[in-house]
């Protein structure tokens, strides 16, 4: 069984890709993709948030909407906007942003390997969020989005990789928020070939960044299968991916506020975490440098804690990432925090917001404590998806993000 595939890509006419391409679907509310299609009329998000196209207050999951992004999905092939490539290929996916450069590998995913669990996971999926992409999937007739999803260090992947991205791109683009996206076409059969040989050599590739894409990709593909035995090369048993390997992604800090301290005055608090973490005033925003570190931020003061090493499972992949670490010892017992996905007291901040976003919450009286993370290493996902274990929820914020629109597979 393989884990990949190359495939017949489509993607932006050439000199389209500026006015195409968009921020993912789940990173942007409908008024923010509104304002980025009026000063667009090809962008992307009019597929992937259609309902920017239909009047306020539509419910993103009525069947127009659906209908919607298909519509725009065929006037934009119609009007060869988007335009598939002749023969199947896999494709380089470089991102750069500041310093920070990764580069990838988009290909096409194999269902049958998720199914088998050499495509792993690490979430749970949420039933109503999977049978919205199932929905999209269907309606489109093709994967739009990418899924992210890394692997064990290859350094002849890489060397293929980098080799293969020396000359100039075949599209390029500049984001909003100054990251560089660039794609190479890699339809050489040397180079296909090399590809497959060492990716079907590997026991498996890991789920990074999108979970319900996935399980949609297979609640797609069984429902088709219902009308006829499935085929290896049907190309409905295939979902988009962007492969970086474990060297190759950037996760930052997922921090956490809350917006009461559980009844407790501000002494009482701090004399209940001073009982379990050591802790120490800081002169500025803190930033974790180690796993077991974190900040804290009460109104007016910034503390540097630190968990003895002996309170840190080093065996136990899910205990020792810093999410589940801060939550026994602090979040939990200290202030009744519960399930990150459903506990009405708990905001979840991406770290590309930055510490000072944590201040501004707790000064502004929306939120009564604000705490900074170590990030959740790679290395630590690898595991405890190798273990057939769940992460804590929202563990995990990778950037830069994948742009929606540089490349899609088509289902038939």
């Amino acid at each position: 069984m393989s884990l990949i595939r190359p495939f017949r890509g489509l993607r932006p006419a050439p000199g389209r890709l500026p006015e195409v391409a968009a921020p993912p679907y789940d990173v942007v509310s409908v008024e923010e993709a509104r304002m980025h299609a009026e000063r667009r009329p090809w962008s992307f998000l009019r597929i992937s948030r259609p309902e920017l196209e239909l009047d306020n207050g539509t419910d993103p999951h009525d069947e127009k909407v659906y209908a919607q992004g298909a519509e725009s999905f065929r006037r934009m092939r119609d009007q060869e906007i988007l335009i598939q490539d002749p023969v199947e290929s896999y494709y380089v996916y470089r991102i750069t942003a500041g310093d920070w450069v990764q580069t990838g590998l988009a290909a096409a995913a194999s269902v049958a390997a998720y199914e088998d669990n050499r495509i792993r996971r690490h979430e749970h999926t949420r039933p109503d969020k999977v049978r919205d992409r199932a929905r999209q999937i269907d309606s489109l007739n093709a994967h739009t989005g990418p899924v992210l999803m890394s692997y064990r260090r290859s350094a002849a992947v890489q060397a293929i990789l980098e080799e293969i991205a020396t000359p100039p791109p075949a599209a390029d683009v500049m984001d909003e928020d100054g990251v560089h996206h660039a794609l190479w076409v890699v339809d050489d059969i040397a180079h296909v070939e090399a590809i497959n040989t060492i990716f079907a050599q590997m026991p498996c590739v890991y789920i990074a960044d999108g979970h319900h894409r996935s399980e949609a990709a297979a609640v797609v593909a069984r429902a088709r299968r219902e009308d006829r035995p499935p085929v290896e090369t049907d190309a409905a048993e295939y979902f988009l991916a962007v492969l970086f390997a474990e060297d190759q992604v950037r996760i930052l800090d997922y921090n956490r506020a809350v917006t009461d301290l559980g009844g407790l005055s501000s002494e009482a608090f701090l004399q209940q975490v001073s009982a379990r973490v050591s802790g120490a005033l800081a002169d500025s925003p803190v930033r974790p440098a180690a796993r077991g570190e974190f900040g804290m931020y009460p109104a007016g003061n910034w503390y540097q804690l630190k968990l003895a090493d002996e309170l840190i499972p080093a065996s136990d992949p899910v205990a020792r990432v810093s999410t589940s670490l801060l939550s026994t010892y602090v979040l939990e017992p200290i202030l009744g925090v519960g399930d990150p996905r459903s506990d009405q007291r708990l905001e979840c901040i991406g770290g590309s917001r930055g510490l000072k976003a944590l201040q501004a919450k707790v000064d502004s009286g929306a939120m009564a404590v604000a705490f900074s993370f170590y990030p959740t290493p790679i290395t630590d996902l690898l595991d405890v998806a190798d273990a057939e274990r769940l992460m804590p929820p929202k563990s995990t914020w990778f950037d830069p993000k994948l742009a929606d629109g540089v490349v899609s597979h088509l289902l038939d």
